[in-house]
């Protein structure tokens, strides 16, 4: 099912009102921050600078608490986005990726920096779950165009082509010149796992570097939540219930300077013969992930990493997931299973305030 942009900016102001409301909210009054903002007092008011971008075929969201912003940081912002775009999406003709893609089989292509250290993230990410996340699984994404138009479920010879160039160990990287080569025609690596936590990564950076401290990033769920809310507190984010609209969380947790990245069977996803297809590949069956999970919800210190770790915990499952959590560094992770079990690593449970009485832990 596809979602036209009319569609998608009626959610995404949803989204937006519930962050709002989660993190403080525009109607307060709250005192800047001491340090950055030297030059301003403690009773004056903040007036938050905000824009909504649409790119990777997603609402963005960026809203930062510093009176010295400008509108030419929010122009800056929508600069930085349009050069990821440039450089990693596959389905935009002339981009980095697709000319990778587009020489498959042929020669290999020399990328950016940028581009190679984050074909380069994914593939560590493939090689740590020997291939539950894959970046070259552009093929099966192609196939079942879930979140488009026209989405149905393939025959089972088309999954099954389709896996046959779905394989990360094929996808030679050489890191002195920057090149990317995909052994046979027709790979395709996709990037759409990992790329929405980079560019959340790429917007905390600039705005560190003009100086600000205090903002929400928000890209379609993956919210970056910089610094601490204007009068030294934490941020308060709500937990999405994923059997209820946008703004209806099961609970809230407080942070400091974390991103926290969702990945939910709500997001994307159609229904065929009564049955829901989310958009969330196994790479093993060529299917999407029906193992019982609802959503996955990760804190950490980097948006890149929390993209690729919400996929990865989604395809590892609810017990093999937490292991490979417990062994990352840094980094919680929520598991809300279908029937409204809640299995969380150990920082997570006590950071979560439950508010929704549905829902009980389970570990």
């Amino acid at each position: 099912m596809r979602m036209n942009k009319t569609a998608i900016l009626l959610v995404a102001m949803t989204m937006l009102g519930t962050l709002i409301s989660g993190c403080g909210g525009a109607n307060e009054t709250p005192n800047t921050k001491s340090g950055t903002n030297e030059h301003q007092t403690q009773s004056q008011v903040v007036q938050p600078l905000s824009e909504t971008y649409f790119i990777f075929d997603t609402i963005v969201n960026v809203k930062i608490y510093d009176n010295r912003a400008t509108k030419q940081n929010l122009e800056d912002v929508e600069a930085l986005l349009k050069d990821i775009d440039q450089k990693i999406n596959r389905q935009l003709e002339g981009s980095e990726i697709y000319k990778v893609n587009e020489n498959s089989g042929i020669a290999a292509v020399q990328v950016s920096e940028e581009t190679y250290n984050l074909v380069a993230k994914a593939m560590d990410y493939a090689k740590r779950t020997n291939g539950m996340f894959d970046p070259a699984i552009g093929n099966l994404v192609s196939l079942w165009n879930i979140g488009h138009e026209g989405a149905h479920v393939p025959e089972p010879e088309e999954i099954a082509e389709a896996q046959k160039l779905c394989d990360y160990r094929k996808i030679e990287l050489n890191e002195a010149n920057h090149e990317i080569y995909l052994q046979e025609k027709g790979m395709s690596i996709d990037l759409g796992s990992i790329g929405k936590g980079y560019a959340a990564d790429k917007i905390y950076e600039y705005l560190a570097d003009q100086g600000f401290n205090s903002a929400i990033i928000d890209l379609g769920g993956n919210v970056y939540a910089m610094g601490q809310k204007p009068g030294n507190l934490p941020w308060n984010i709500g937990i999405q219930d994923p059997d209820q609209e946008r703004g209806n969380p099961i609970g809230t947790i407080k942070v400091e300077d974390k991103t926290i990245v969702t990945s939910g069977i709500y997001e994307r996803f159609f229904i065929e013969d009564g049955k829901l297809y989310q958009h969330i590949l196994d790479p093993r069956t060529g299917y999407p992930v029906d193992n019982g999970i609802s959503s996955v919800t990760i804190v950490t210190n980097s948006s890149t990493n929390a993209d690729a770790l919400s996929t990865t915990l989604f395809v590892l499952g609810i017990e093999d997931g937490l292991k490979f959590i417990e062994n990352t560094e840094d980094t919680e992770a929520l598991f809300i299973s279908k029937d409204k079990k809640l299995f969380a690593s150990s920082g997570f449970k006590e950071m979560l305030n439950k508010t929704n009485d549905s829902y009980e832990f389970d570990n």
